[in-house]
């Protein structure tokens, strides 16, 4: 069992920055693939960036390649999204999300989501 939260959202100017960080409790944190979704107001949930379980991998959403920045450290069971030059597309619930395993066993966690806003 894997309990993972987030912080670091808030409001912020568009152009400006935040970083999330989601801790995780539990067990082999390092055996997680992790990643960050992200909803806003009336859409689906969407993959905003992933990285492995050893963080020599990273992917992104073309939305936010260039800005945005995924990284973890397994030393304190923490996954990290730096977001730049934030746009007001960007305003969303932002969740973590681990994994693991392969089918048909796996294991996969979110968080409760923490609120981006990029107003004006």
């Amino acid at each position: 069992q894997v309990q993972l939260v987030e912080s670091g959202g808030g409001l912020v100017q568009p152009g400006g920055s935040l970083r999330l960080s989601c801790a995780a409790s539990g067990s082999f944190f390092s055996r997680y693939a992790m990643s960050w979704y992200r909803q806003a107001p009336g859409k689906e949930r969407e993959l905003v960036a992933g990285i492995s379980m050893a963080g020599d991998s990273t992917n992104y959403a073309d939305a936010v390649k260039g800005r945005f920045t995924i990284s973890r450290d397994n030393a304190k069971n923490t996954v990290y999204l730096q977001m730049n030059s934030l746009k007001l597309e960007d305003t969303a619930v932002y969740y973590c999300y681990a994994r693991r395993g392969t089918s048909p066993t796996i294991y996969a966690y979110w968080g409760q989501g923490t609120q981006v806003t990029v107003s004006s």
